[in-house]
């Protein structure tokens, strides 16, 4: 509970002025800002200057890493209001610079033609171990500032419907399952719930990219980043409840890397898409 009603808090951005908003970092003791509550954050901010619409979709681009230590400026751009979409550039600055910037979209509610690709066969939540069987595992083998991450309470509970692919190391297929949920109670407000999904659809998805390779972002020998993120909402949904998280990884090459997500309830019920390229490398031995 307490790391989620951090979470929220952290979400509630400070307004400065019309159209401008202060966020700030969780002290965590990673050298940089977690990509997923920079889009959060920004989402926050581009709702805030919207009335009468949800975000249906948004694109993001990181372009430096963050500094925790510092708050970070969110600067909303009112581009359009129209009679059914409106549309939000914001951009996210510290140091005089622009971190990361987003294009939002916001759309009022109406009826339309309906089809869904359908969730694909996994294991229920409630069948596979939570995350202290990994951090019994896998904690004496990461990085210290990952341990750090993994050794305090977190807002978004996991559970991997392939958990060994963390301890043998062996190279998988191009995607990988992953249950996700907030780990407590969250208001009965449909912003919040997409702006805390939206932090959390940075989680795991780039990771899904180096199964292949029998790799994960926890090795040391691993460089990764997120370059961009995109996320489409499609139906409402609560993020304290059980979201399968659909992952694959069409395509790898240059350092690159493409993955691509699709998020389920229980029921079975496609309620949001993400894509997201990133940078994964090799570090230099030195």
């Amino acid at each position: 509970m307490f790391a989620i009603s951090k979470l929220l808090d952290i979400l509630d951005l400070e307004p400065l002025e019309r159209n401008l908003f202060r966020g700030r970092s969780p002290q965590t003791g990673w050298q940089r800002v977690f990509g997923g509550l920079v889009i959060g954050q920004a989402l926050v901010a581009a709702t805030r200057t919207v009335e009468g619409r949800s975000p249906h979709s948004l694109h993001g681009y990181f372009m430096l890493p963050g500094d925790p230590s510092v708050p970070i400026i969110y600067d909303v751009d009112r581009i359009r209001d129209g009679r059914s979409f409106a549309t939000r550039r914001v951009v996210a600055i510290q140091h005089g610079h622009a971190i990361f910037s987003m294009s939002a979209s916001f759309h009022r509610e109406e009826e339309g033609f309906e089809h869904q690709m359908d969730m694909p066969d996994a294991p229920r939540p409630s069948e596979l171990p939570d995350e202290r069987m990994l951090k019994e595992r896998l904690l004496p083998e990461m990085p210290g500032p990952i341990r750090d991450y993994f050794e305090q309470e977190r807002p978004i509970e996991l559970r991997h419907a392939d958990p060994m692919r963390y301890v043998d190391g062996k190279p998988r297929g191009l995607g990988q399952n992953v249950w996700l949920r907030a780990t407590g109670p969250l208001p009965d407000d449909a912003a919040v719930h997409q702006c805390v999904l939206a932090y959390a659809s940075d989680m795991t998805l780039l990771d899904s990219s180096l199964a292949p390779h029998g790799s994960s972002v926890f090795s040391s020998e691993i460089q990764a980043a997120s370059l961009d993120h995109s996320l489409w909402f499609h139906r409402p949904f609560r993020a304290d409840q059980w979201l399968l998280y659909v992952q694959d990884t069409p395509f790898a090459g240059g350092a690159r890397a493409l993955t691509r997500g699709r998020i389920y309830t229980e029921a079975g019920e496609l309620v949001a898409s993400v894509a997201q390229e990133g940078l994964i490398r090799r570090r230099a031995k030195s």
